[in-house]
């Protein structure tokens, strides 16, 4: 006579706010951990916008100085290299996500009695977090391309920084998201960072760009972000008004100059659009 053996009862955790916001904290803290354990990419990334800042920036003094109206051009540079520190940072945060799908972690994340969507913010947030460091290790360099300390600026400078980090993590978790090698994952990074970079504003002011260069850099939420950095560590500089309006000329809509709080806000906005459509791609795995 065969036994009859009962049915295991298996009771799932209760499904809530609580639960999700304890998820986001438990992702968000594995990210910190393999930052924190990985002190070779901290030297790495910091290696990349310490070049452009005094090998390019002093490299370059020298020949635009006069079209600077006397400001040197690692001064101006600087705001640029602050959202460039963050950038890389936060892409190989969002990476890490091909590294799990590869060695099986991801699928064991997408199972549990959790919300994707917890999943995918504790994601960006931890590599908001990450590349935020990141950037507050370049912000300490600010005396040496003549930027002096001021609580003012550098707060408004840790907040913006904060809200590209974000924005730039979600673009690099919707890219990861359908990408199975993470050389495949780099390739795509790189195509996407250096335009953005490059049509920022980061190098170079936007001042006297062709029409249908500025209208694409318009498109660029990081023209925004740079923009926003750039007018307020520059705000209590002693320039020319000629060189303010060389270097600093802003983004315009129209005839009208955006607000540093408009340009934070739509940088923002384009951070919680892309963090949708990450969420809505792994809720579809």
């Amino acid at each position: 006579m065969t036994a009859v053996i009962d049915p295991i009862q298996v009771q799932l955790p209760a499904r809530g706010v609580g639960h999700d916001l304890r998820a986001v904290k438990v992702v968000m803290h594995r990210e910190l951990i393999r930052f924190w354990q990985d002190r070779m990419r901290i030297i790495v990334a910091l290696v990349q916008p310490v070049l452009f800042l005094f090998v390019l920036g002093t490299g370059l003094s020298s020949l635009t100085s006069a079209g600077a109206g006397g400001v040197d051009l690692r001064t101006f540079m600087f705001p640029g290299v602050l959202a460039m520190s963050v950038m890389m940072p936060a892409m190989f945060s969002a990476g890490s996500i091909v590294y799990d799908r590869e060695y099986g972690f991801l699928r064991e994340m997408l199972v549990a009695p959790v919300s994707r969507a917890a999943i995918v913010l504790g994601k960006c947030l931890g590599g908001a977090v990450v590349a935020t460091g990141q950037g507050l290790l370049v912000l300490v360099l600010a005396p040496a391309v003549g930027i002096p300390y001021s609580f003012g600026w550098m707060f408004a400078a840790v907040t913006q920084l904060v809200v590209l980090s974000f924005t730039l993590t979600t673009f690099g978790v919707l890219a990861a998201g359908r990408i199975t090698t993470f050389q495949g994952f780099m390739a795509l990074v790189n195509m996407i960072v250096m335009p953005m970079l490059f049509l920022s504003g980061a190098m170079f002011p936007l001042s006297g760009l062709p029409l249908w260069l500025r209208s694409v850099t318009l498109l660029n939420p990081l023209t925004y972000a740079v923009d926003a950095i750039r007018r307020t560590v520059f705000e209590d500089l002693a320039i020319s008004d000629v060189a303010r309006r060389v270097l600093i000329p802003g983004v315009h809509w129209g005839g009208w100059q955006v607000p540093v709080s408009v340009e934070v806000a739509v940088v923002a906005a384009v951070g919680l659009v892309v963090l949708a459509g990450a969420v809505a791609q792994f809720r579809r795995d």
